[in-house]
């Protein structure tokens, strides 16, 4: 037996790594004793690195501990670790992990241990701590990683192993990212670092339970959360085929693309796109006033500058307010294209599993409203009408591809949080929303100019965004976005009335405001206004998240792959593919507050792509073609913009 002492807040713990069935019977004996005590076990695992998925990925090593003991099983090392590993995971009755999801996944594809066993008796830390404060450390929150909580709420040196851990890394020739899986299994830190993440779980995991006590957030919700993080992990799971021989050919365009524009750049003297005081400079030469600056007092040119300027919103499509600046849209249009061949292309090309499929990776709770988000590759960051990359996703063989998402759930929930009459009952008729808005303010003649800008508006209270924004999106004039802002305030009185109450409610209660489920949303002092967006951008995620929960209760997650904004994305056989979308479509439907929110369920062919091709009778043959022709389905592309 090894063993690794290590000091926290004034008590000795003790890290032991068996070496002999001797050990592992030492170790089965510990289990057996929390197994009946019924206690709580802090678990985690050590692998290769984040590619849980990858077909070279391992499993390293399994950790169990309490407050003061850890052990550490090398399941690399020996089948008879892994099986100890596996029989006591399985054999006690309550687990806490931080960040559960990346765990619950590797052991249940690394160490044969199901997810649907595991699932139903873990907690997870990281959960915990976004419920209390949703916010990371650098944006004032109390953070939402085990050694930053630890260090604040255990003892303040908590993350020293994981500095002595990046030394180690660095010693022989590894980075952060690398060093997991080239470090020797028997390194002491590495095991050391282990075991303490175990027994730091388990000294973190009462604090914030007691912190959520306090504050008032409900075990229901606690619960809630913990079921959806299950749901999603099925999907992450189940992943999502690749058209290999699209993607290749992709990333060669999308890489040739952001050598075009970048050389169109140049002519304006700018020799990186991603150069921004190049660009602010060579804009400012040819008559561009820039005003918004960085905390370090440069001037701004990303995107949210730059689109106005290249006049095109944020779908890309053109506004009409200018002469598109030329330079404007070659460095958008390279940094697109160069995005897209790194977060996209080349994340699909090179992170498959053994059978050409990714697994986006879902986290259930991630912003500070609890939206989702899904990273490698972003796919809720794609552009709405745009098929290039969907196209390189697809469904098994002999399925087709499904989506149902809500119609205009922001603005419903808007209209039932605020219970503003004139909006819901709009809703009721069954009215575009935004042209009745524009018909209320500007009258039956209002044109598809004042419909954008209602629209506009009407999101900007769900948004957060203000005249100023609003005005370089449009390309309206100041004067007349403040004019439709204040006839939009007049028409719908009571998301007036709502926005204020919240406002006055946060400042009273420390900055803090609570969603209809009990969901504890913090403010930043000078933000108070974004109340209004984070009650209804947490509600429709809930809302979301609710459905998904009841078609998991109908068996319908065996259908699906991703939850992306307010659609849910699956597939399913040939035959069924339609009833199985009207099912998912009405398990989404709901009465909130009196107000429907109805869904809108889609089908196409085999790739994700068919769903935004024009024509829907074509679908299934589009993909056919495409998936013969690659480079043809560029040039389709091109020629419909």
């Amino acid at each position: 037996m090894k063993y690794f002492p290590y000091r926290i807040a004034g008590e000795e713990t003790m890290t032991r790594v068996p070496e002999t069935a001797t050990d592992l019977d030492e170790f089965r004996r510990w289990v057996e004793r929390k197994a009946l005590s019924g206690a709580m076990v802090g678990a985690d695992s050590e692998t290769s690195g984040l590619d849980t998925f990858s077909p070279t990925y391992r499993l390293r090593t399994v950790q169990l501990g309490d407050a003061r003991d850890a052990w550490v099983l090398q399941t690399e090392v020996s089948d008879r670790n892994a099986e100890a590993a596996r029989w006591a995971l399985t054999s006690l009755p309550r687990l806490v992990f931080h960040n559960a999801t990346f765990d619950l996944l590797v052991l249940d594809r690394h160490l044969g241990t199901p997810l649907a066993t595991l699932g139903p008796k873990v907690t997870d830390s990281k959960i915990i701590a976004h419920l209390f404060d949703p916010r990371p450390r650098h944006e004032g929150g109390w953070g939402l990683k085990l050694k930053e909580l630890c260090a604040r709420d255990v003892d303040k040196n908590a993350p020293d192993t994981q500095e002595d851990l990046t030394q180690v890394f660095r010693s022989i020739g590894e980075t952060k990212a690398t060093g997991w899986r080239k470090i020797d299994i028997n390194h002491p830190t590495y095991l050391q670092y282990a075991g303490l993440d175990a027994i730091l779980v388990s000294r973190w995991l009462p604090v914030g339970e007691e912190r959520l006590r306090k504050v008032g957030v409900r075990q229901t919700l606690v619960d809630f959360e913990h079921r959806v993080m299950l749901v999603c992990a099925k999907m992450e799971r189940r992943g999502m085929r690749v058209d290999q021989e699209y993607v290749r050919d992709l990333v060669g365009r999308l890489e040739e693309e952001a050598a075009a524009h970048a050389a169109r750049a140049a002519k304006y003297g700018v020799t990186s796109v991603n150069a921004p005081k190049q660009v602010a400079a060579a804009l400012l030469g040819m008559g561009e006033t820039l005003t918004e600056t960085t905390d370090s007092g440069a001037l701004k040119v990303d995107k949210e500058v730059l689109q106005p300027l290249a006049d095109v919103d944020r779908t890309w499509e053109r506004i009409g307010a200018r002469t598109p600046n030329p330079l404007a849209d070659a460095v958008l249009r390279s940094k697109r294209a160069g995005k897209w061949s790194t977060s996209y292309g080349i994340a699909m090309r090179d992170g498959l599993d053994a059978e050409g499929r990714i697994h986006p990776r879902i986290s259930s709770l991630q912003a500070r409203t609890a939206r989702m988000s899904i990273s490698g590759p972003p796919l809720q960051q794609l552009p709405s009408g745009d098929w290039t990359i969907r196209r390189a996703l697809m469904a098994e063989p002999g399925h087709r591809i499904f989506s149902v998402d809500y119609a205009a759930v922001e603005m419903r929930v808007l209209a039932a949080l605020a219970d503003e009459g004139v909006m819901k009952r709009a809703i009721a008729e069954g009215r575009d929303l935004h042209g009745f808005t524009a018909e209320l303010i500007y009258g039956p003649d209002y044109t598809s100019f004042h419909r954008k800008l209602c629209k506009g508006v009407g999101f900007g209270k769900v948004y957060g965004g203000g005249a100023t924004t609003l005005s370089r999106q449009t390309g309206a004039p100041l004067d007349d976005v403040k004019k439709a802002i204040s006839a939009y305030d007049r028409t719908y009185r009571g998301i007036r009335r709502y926005s204020a109450r919240l406002q006055r409610e946060a400042r009273a209660d420390g900055y803090v405001i609570w969603s209809p489920v009990g969901r504890r949303l913090p403010l930043d002092r000078d933000r108070v206004y974004a109340a209004t967006n984070y009650a209804v951008q947490s509600t429709a995620r809930d809302a979301l998240c609710q459905a998904l929960l009841d078609m998991d209760a109908k068996g319908l997650t065996d259908y699906l792959y991703l939850p992306i904004h307010d659609e849910v994305l699956g597939s399913a056989p040939d035959d069924i593919a339609e009833d199985v979308a009207r099912e998912v479509g009405s398990t989404m439907a709901m009465d909130f507050f009196g107000v429907p929110l109805d869904t809108d369920p889609e089908t196409g062919g085999r790739s994700w792509g068919s769903l935004y091709m024009k024509k829907a009778k074509d679908m299934i043959e589009l993909d056919s073609w495409y998936a013969a022709n690659p480079s043809a389905a560029h040039a389709a592309e091109e020629a419909r913009r």
